[in-house]
């Protein structure tokens, strides 16, 4: 009796296997793909097509599905967006965010209802913190620790006094206070503008021109930082006062500013010209299919779902096993396009951040390259509020 017990339970367990192998791996991907925001979302979501064309759409076994959704910039919609993956597609993770705002209004609808969760972008500081779970996985870094880079460059460059613009909205406060963070001169004035909808700066650049700082630092993403650079240049300020900026400068807004930003500088944990194979893979696998530079969205969202194809292969497609995904994932051994990098106790990267310099290239292309190295294993300022070990 207890021979065919065992047997019969084997029997059910190969059966469960075999039924799982035969479902498909699904993966909810929320970003924006309306609006005007929704340059970032391509990026995104090309990334994520060149990962799954370049993994044979397989992890452990099994396909992989990708179902994109769009959170229109939105937190009520993003949360509804993620129910909607959650509950009714019953995806095995959710990945993809761009904005704080939106990922923090949908963490707890993932987070403690199945489906593993990492962020391809944002990097609110509550999640690195307080609301940090054994689930949630970085493939970005936490706000702060870009700005926290380029206030060290300030310092490193002399500069005695900055005034400070950034959105008002959660990641362009953690902006301001990575900067203020680490920069030691003198801050002369901040200014939170309203968003997404505030395109038109020259009020704040008045401002910023009255107080004669020695360089303007800023936080403006996609169209917006477009607007920006454009008016910067406009009001006569790009030739009297240095700019330096994160999220601003890349590889979406350079080919509309062009010569307006070559030069510039900005801080980042990745850059095109990073010499390993697996961006060497990613970058020009990104340009032959897409016929333009990817990114650090697309860095971001291409390791995503590396990373969570490391978990998966792990378990040999067995998506229930969440404490072999999570143990595997943890490693980040799976080759990121940013080089070899650790996980913290809060499941946020601790690793290199770069300054970059805006160019044209002898192929007549705006990118980027790397400057120097600012922060060598860099971890977030808060991991120590994380109560996980």
């Amino acid at each position: 009796m207890l021979k065919r017990t065992i047997t019969l339970a084997a029997g059910a367990a190969m059966l469960a296997t075999t039924a799982m192998a035969a479902d498909p791996v699904k993966i909810g991907f929320v970003t924006t793909l309306s609006k005007g925001p929704a340059v970032l979302g391509r990026d995104m979501r090309d990334a994520a097509d060149l990962a799954m064309e370049h993994i044979g759409a397989r992890m452990g076994g099994r396909d992989v599905e990708i179902i994109y959704k769009d959170d229109e910039i939105n937190p009520g919609i993003g949360k509804k967006v993620t129910d909607e993956l959650v509950q009714k597609d019953r995806v095995d993770f959710v990945t993809g965010y761009i904005w704080s705002h939106v990922l923090l209004a949908s963490y707890k609808s993932v987070i403690g209802n199945g489906p593993m969760l990492i962020s391809a972008n944002a990097g609110p500081s509550q999640i690195a913190g307080e609301l940090c779970n054994e689930d949630f996985f970085s493939t970005s870094w936490q706000n702060d620790q870009t700005p926290e880079a380029m206030g060290e460059v300030l310092n490193q460059l002399g500069i005695k006094s900055i005034y400070v613009m950034a959105p008002n909205y959660a990641a362009g406060k953690n902006m301001v206070a990575g900067v203020e963070r680490t920069y030691k001169g003198e801050i002369l004035g901040k200014d939170f503008t309203k968003w997404p909808d505030q395109i038109d700066f020259s009020a704040e650049l008045a401002k910023a021109r009255a107080a004669k700082p020695g360089a303007v630092f800023v936080f403006y993403p996609g169209g917006a930082g477009v607007q920006f650079l454009k008016q910067y240049a406009q009001a006569g300020l790009k030739e009297t006062i240095p700019l330096y900026t994160v999220f601003t400068v890349d590889a979406i807004s350079l080919p509309v500013v062009k010569d307006l930003a070559v030069g510039s500088l900005a801080t980042q944990m990745w850059s095109p010209d990073l010499d390993n194979a697996a961006n060497r893979k990613f970058v020009d696998g990104f340009k032959a299919k897409y016929g333009r530079f990817p990114s650090f969205y697309a860095a971001q969202s291409y390791d995503a779902i590396m990373l969570i194809k490391a978990g998966v292969d792990a378990v040999n497609g067995d998506t229930s096993d969440k404490a072999g995904m999570r143990a595997a994932m943890k490693k980040a051994d799976f080759g990121s396009v940013r080089g070899d990098y650790t996980y913290g106790n809060n499941n946020f990267p601790i690793q290199n951040f770069y300054l970059r310099e805006a160019i044209k290239n002898d192929a007549g292309e705006y990118t980027v390259k790397t400057a120097k190295t600012v922060f060598t294993a860099h971890q977030d300022s808060y991991h120590s509020k994380c109560p996980m070990n």
